[in-house]
């Protein structure tokens, strides 16, 4: 338990620093960042499939699909969803329309795992999640406060930016999910390889996105400068570090986390990515959060801590009755 937490943690820190990517190079489009990322990410796990070839080879057809459908909707797409919602809305309404993951992912897996890991009592789960809920509100209406009061503020492009965030919670409700079935299908296999594995298949996938952003760029005249715009070194470098840290490490963490903890108790601990990219987004502003914004941090925090001292209780299966002879004709 104590290391599952300890991944789960490390892998926040690294999530995180996607929430600021976007604010550091605003003048890149979010589809350029995603693929980006990504084959940054895919360009990392090359070397790191050739270290672990062994275990890569054991891999089966389905596995290797599985690996693509989960790059696809938890990489390519939630990324996508995310720059967007940010460079329309900032960081923060989008940090925390995300941060509804724990509650969201919580409630599917105690309905859908319950078999597998255990049901979470609800009554002993409910308080977790209210704490989780009201931390989320608080800090949500600390910005929406702020926004209230700055009058070149764009309340439509706002608005736009947190439907786009609820499109990266769709993704990332379904990913943990069966990234998690998958891991714990297969305890014998090692979640480093699966993270390398996942890499792998986003390049491919990340090659083909850039060079249709390309071509379509292109067809429309765009100015922006392909195939690496007007800070090349800058958006490399980011690229590079997102790909390496938030992708390919922080993968690595949820994968160990995921291996170790019920779907339940590791759904609500990616709070611990929502905290981090509020700091994050706080230090980039240069300014301290304000009260209402630290009553939700600590409600969230309270929140999480509930959590994990909840113990799954196994699921009472019913045994089969003995088949009747007309059941048997």
């Amino acid at each position: 338990m104590f290391k599952g937490i300890l991944y789960a943690l490390i892998a926040g820190l690294m999530w995180g620093l996607v929430f600021v990517g976007p604010l550091l190079v605003p003048e890149y489009p979010a589809a350029l960042q995603s693929v980006g990322r990504y084959v940054a990410f895919g360009l990392i796990a090359l070397p790191l499939a050739w270290l672990d070839r062994k275990a890569l080879r054991q891999l089966t057809r389905s596995d290797w699909l599985e690996a693509a459908k989960l790059a696809l909707v938890g990489n390519l797409l939630y990324y996508l969803f995310l720059a967007s919602a940010i460079q329309r809305a900032g960081a923060p309404v989008p940090t925390m329309i995300i941060g509804t993951l724990p509650v969201v992912i919580a409630i599917s897996a105690n309905l859908r795992n319950a078999g597998r890991d255990g049901r979470l009592p609800w009554l002993r789960l409910v308080p977790s999640l209210l704490l989780i809920a009201a931390g989320i509100a608080c800090v949500n209406q600390a910005e929406l406060g702020a926004l209230r009061h700055d009058a070149d503020a764009d309340l439509g492009r706002y608005a736009w930016g947190a439907w786009l965030a609820f499109g990266g919670v769709v993704c990332w409700t379904w990913y943990p999910l069966r990234n998690a079935d998958w891991l714990r299908a297969h305890p014998g296999r090692r979640p480093r390889t699966w993270a390398t594995a996942q890499g792998l298949v986003t390049l491919p996938m990340a090659l083909l996105g850039y060079a249709l952003l390309w071509l379509i760029m292109g067809v429309r005249h765009e100015p922006f400068a392909m195939p690496f715009g007007p800070r090349p070194a800058v958006f490399i470098g980011l690229m590079l570090a997102i790909g390496l840290f938030a992708s390919w490490l922080g993968t690595l963490c949820w994968n160990e986390a995921s291996q170790r903890l019920p779907t339940a108790i590791v759904g609500q601990l990616i709070v611990f990515e929502t905290l981090a990219a509020l700091s994050y987004a706080f230090l980039l502003r240069g300014q301290a959060p304000g009260a209402l914004s630290l009553l939700g941090v600590a409600s969230l925090v309270c929140g999480v801590l509930w959590a994990v001292r909840i113990k799954p209780v196994p699921v009472e299966r019913k045994l089969a009755e003995p088949a009747t002879v007309t059941d048997q004709l």
